[in-house]
């Protein structure tokens, strides 16, 4: 298997379904919103895209008030499907922003994201999971969940280990100031 590592230029960031009426239900809510903040902060940081997704609005809610404040200019994609490559306008906004490794996190861990990363990985993206910006109702559905998308082809990644890597070698910036700020 070819080393692949993230770049800034190459990266765009999902966040999946961290809705008001599912994500309360969620193993370890509390770590996985935090995963959530930082990640959309860093992409800020980072200049890096971030597409945003909402499961089935009138239902599950809208985006959880505090992940909307983490992002500025906070937009999201209505989606039906559980993947949201099954939603046109998601597949327009990714195919647009020209990104080939997509870092995806967010719920459930075990049905959109994972339904989510399958469909990148058919369409030839390179997928980066955040294990600990990810959930489910039940801890054994995220293990197995995972342990798909592992077995797929999907690489597993945490927070500060992708907020590091997109730093490039890069610690005397102050973008590297900005990020270790984030994750302290």
């Amino acid at each position: 298997m070819a080393i692949k590592r993230l770049r800034r230029e190459e990266s765009i960031f999902v966040c999946i379904d961290m809705q008001a009426r599912l994500t309360p239900a969620m193993a370890e809510e509390a770590a996985v919103i935090s995963s959530a903040k930082i990640l959309l902060k860093a992409a800020d940081i980072f200049k890096i895209p971030a597409l945003i997704t909402q499961q089935y609005t009138k239902g599950l809610g809208d985006t959880l008030e505090e992940i909307k404040e983490a992002k500025e200019n906070f937009t999201y994609i209505e989606k039906s499907a559980f993947s949201a490559m099954g939603e046109p306008n998601f597949v327009k906004s990714l195919t647009e922003s020209k990104k080939k490794s997509v870092i995806i996190f967010g719920i459930e861990a075990h049905v959109c994201v994972l339904q989510t990363a399958l469909g990148l990985l058919e369409e030839g993206y390179d997928v980066f999971l955040v294990v600990d910006g990810i959930s489910s109702r039940k801890p054994f559905d995220k293990k197995f969940g995972t342990k798909r998308m592992a077995q797929a082809g999907v690489y597993l990644t945490t927070v500060e280990a992708a907020l590091f890597e997109l730093l490039e070698n890069d610690s005397k910036s102050e973008t590297f100031k900005a990020i270790s700020k984030l994750i302290k």
